[in-house]
């Protein structure tokens, strides 16, 4: 997709929200007490929430419902939880999932964990909010070909009860997108065992604490992109996987030069059931992901500086891993909240 192609992509998702946002709505109910449906972690903030979209139990379970619904793709056969699922942290176990009548993409799906926190959404960071991104993958020709509003009067006669009762109007693509993101934002994970331990409620092994230090700022660094509590930053970065771009991430959105092969950052959170990694899957294993790190990248002209070359004992690489792995929150993918 040209540059001019993915700005008017971004700027088309920004109209259709705009316009299903002036359709007459009945004022969101106040936020309620949160209880099973959007349990905080301790010591976190309250994720922020649109006027608009103020969450109630009634909006999240539409959103649930519609999530794990194959008929939101022209074909039928693919829901949202084709490529985000629950016992993956919501994302996809193959490099690239396909999509409606078998197409492909070009990029692994992201985990949605945590998303509530995020202030931008896409590889290319080029969508504000999660009401917007939900336009992306349904309307896109290589994940699930649709169009929203003719989504919405196939499942209406399924759904129309349900967003009564949530909304105050019929299914619709104000209804939809709302709904998915109530549910998407439902998904907070802080409760692994690095959490429990930073809270005094658990005692974590010697070789996790040792691996902290090799992630942290006296080690290799890896907490200046990937930094605690969400494990992102939430920016961009090239991390050297290619000496030439074979996708040429954010420049589609800015047409920057220096934003060549740049992706979002991802969160390391539940990295140890988000496999394959990085944004093509190219790698299966996170010693592979070592491995390429401590190569110091492929040496592309706009690759992050903060690449330079390593070598870890073995001691040390098995410390690492112990540490990502104590980033796994098994409670998360295990949740029966997640299920259909």
């Amino acid at each position: 997709m040209k540059v001019r192609d993915m700005r008017t992509w971004v700027a088309m998702i920004g109209c259709v929200v705009a316009l299903v946002g002036c359709l007459k709505t009945p004022p969101s109910p106040p936020v309620p007490e949160f209880a099973d449906f959007l349990q905080v972690p301790e010591g976190w903030s309250t994720p922020d929430f649109p006027e608009d979209n103020a969450p109630d139990d009634l909006r999240w379970a539409l959103g649930r419902a519609l999530f794990f619904d194959p008929r939101l793709s022209a074909d039928g056969e693919v829901s949202c939880a084709t490529c985000h699922l629950p016992e993956r942290a919501f994302s996809a176990p193959e490099p690239v999932t396909p999509g409606a009548f078998g197409a492909m993409g070009a990029r692994n799906a992201a985990t949605l964990t945590n998303a509530a926190y995020q202030p931008h959404f896409m590889s290319e960071g080029g969508v504000p909010t999660l009401e917007m991104q939900v336009l992306v993958p349904l309307q896109e020709p290589s994940e699930m070909a649709h169009n929203i509003v003719t989504a919405c009067e196939e499942l209406a006669a399924d759904y129309d009860v349900q967003a009564q009762a949530a909304y105050g109007r019929g299914l619709d693509p104000f209804v939809m997108t709302r709904a998915l993101a109530t549910f998407q934002r439902s998904l907070l994970s802080g409760n692994a065992l690095w959490d429990h331990w930073q809270r005094g409620l658990a005692t974590a092994p010697e070789a996790v604490l040792r691996g902290a230090d090799l992630f942290g700022e006296g080690g290799l660094d890896c907490a200046r992109c990937h930094t605690p509590p969400m494990f992102t930053s939430h920016g961009f970065a090239n991390n050297g996987l290619d000496a030439v771009s074979i996708d040429p991430g954010r420049w589609r959105l800015t047409g920057e030069p220096a934003d060549s092969g740049a992706f979002k950052i991802p969160t390391l959170r539940n990295i140890g059931f988000t496999a394959p990694y990085m944004h093509d899957g190219r790698f299966d294993s996170l010693g592979d992901v070592i491995d390429h790190y401590a190569t110091g990248g492929a040496g592309h002209a706009h690759q992050d500086t903060l690449l330079t070359p390593f070598s870890l004992t073995d001691v040390q690489r098995a410390d690492l891993l112990a540490f990502l792995a104590a980033l796994n929150d098994t409670a998360f993918v295990g949740d029966a909240r997640w299920r259909p």
